[in-house]
């Protein structure tokens, strides 16, 4: 698989049993690869389930695609939500989710089908309408809810901690200054004395050096020094007699020197930091588990959605095809750029099957422009699994 085309889609595709389900294999693998490779291939093994009546399997048929569509939206959510949590990594969220498509497909097919049809979940161990059916909603259900509940807290967190950040950036009027002023930086406890924090331009700063200790009266000589900058503007300190503060924050207004309404309190500063760490560290805790619940409840929704898509094949095989079951189910990843090449490689291939599919195809190949809405028909089984959905920009 060429690194360019990392996820991709899979059509899973079944046709009957010639003389035995081996040849049907042979003959699909053969067609596709005469062509310079169309496809990489693979079995897709169903076990043999119960079959109920074909009026079951009708019904049956119409609940697997209302599932189907649910699961699916639920892988996507998951995928999603991970995106989300990586933020900046976007670009990690496969490797962190599938660490390539075709190869957990390839490896669902090969373990995970196998152990658990017949493993812990006993998905075959009854008959077709009931088990299966009942066991994916429920799990998959489950884990909507549990996103949705551990989404809605983390994104709480996040909320939360970007205020505070939001608040502790921004202009120097208002800010938060809690990691900027010092005790030392003011007089405190003073009878007669105040300190007060001045914003000043950067274009404006020779005048202030020049001006302030003229604006009012009662204004301590030297008293003022930088104490944090910004692009634009000087955060200074300045220490004058309280009844002089009136005059000196109009006269300051008129030189553009802008007074900040701020109280020193030690108290305040220090709830307003350690809230910040505590927000900061909870979402640093929560972050690792976060991703790992997602991988894992990702690769538990996607081995459900495969399990769907096998089902419907078995349904839809049943009823197309006739029972006794003699169906080859196949997997087959299409090459990017010869994709058409390979829908009329398997046209020619299962015309016969059924006629009134092929008038369709035949018809609209031949009308430019004309879209039936029963394009996704084919004379075979096919449904596609598009891991496509799952590419975040």
């Amino acid at each position: 698989q060429d690194k360019g085309t990392k996820m991709t889609e899979f059509w899973l595709i079944s046709a009957p049993g010639e003389k035995t389900c081996q040849q049907t294999w042979e003959k699909l693998h053969a067609a596709t690869t005469k062509h310079n490779n169309l496809s990489t291939n693979s079995k897709f093994n169903i076990p043999d389930l119960k079959v109920g009546t074909l009026d079951v399997l009708v019904g049956l048929s119409d609940e697997l695609a209302k599932l189907d569509a649910f699961v699916e939206s639920v892988v996507k959510k998951v995928a999603q939500y991970m995106a989300d949590v990586l933020e900046d990594s976007k670009d990690k969220v496969q490797e962190n989710l599938l660490a390539n498509g075709a190869i957990l497909l390839k490896s669902i097919l090969r373990d995970l089908l196998e152990q658990q049809w017949q493993g812990e979940h006993k998905f075959y161990s009854s008959s077709l309408d009931t088990v299966p059916f009942l066991f994916i909603f429920k799990g998959v259900n489950q884990i909507d809810n549990d996103l949705k509940a551990r989404a809605s807290a983390y994104n709480n967190l996040k909320g939360n901690l970007q205020n505070l950040e939001r608040k502790n950036a921004g202009s120097l009027l208002t800010r938060s200054l809690a990691d900027i002023v010092k005790k030392e930086d003011f007089v405190l406890d003073s009878e007669y004395l105040v300190t007060l924090l001045v914003i000043v331009p950067k274009l404006n700063y020779n005048d202030w050096v020049k001006q302030y200790e003229t604006l009012a009266e009662m204004v301590v000589p030297r008293s003022s020094n930088v104490l944090f900058e910004d692009q634009d503007s000087y955060l200074c300190n300045v220490t004058l007699f309280r009844k002089a503060v009136d005059d000196f924050k109009h006269k300051a207004r008129e030189y553009k020197f802008m007074v900040r309404d701020f109280q020193y309190n030690e108290e305040e500063m220090k709830a307003d930091k350690e809230e910040m760490n505590r927000l900061s560290t909870d979402k640093k805790k929560q972050f690792g588990p976060l991703v790992r619940w997602l991988k894992v409840n990702f690769s538990e929704a996607f081995i459900a959605w495969i399990h769907v898509k096998a089902l419907r094949v078995f349904v839809e095989s049943v009823l197309r095809y006739g029972l006794p079951v003699n169906f080859q189910a196949m997997l087959l990843q299409p090459n990017k750029k010869t994709m058409k090449k390979l829908r009329e490689v398997l046209y020619d291939l299962y015309k016969h099957l059924d006629s009134s599919a092929a008038a369709i195809i035949d018809a609209t190949m031949d009308i430019p422009g004309l879209n039936l809405s029963q394009q996704e028909y084919y004379p075979y089984v096919y449904y596609k699994i598009d891991c496509n959905l799952l590419e975040f920009k």
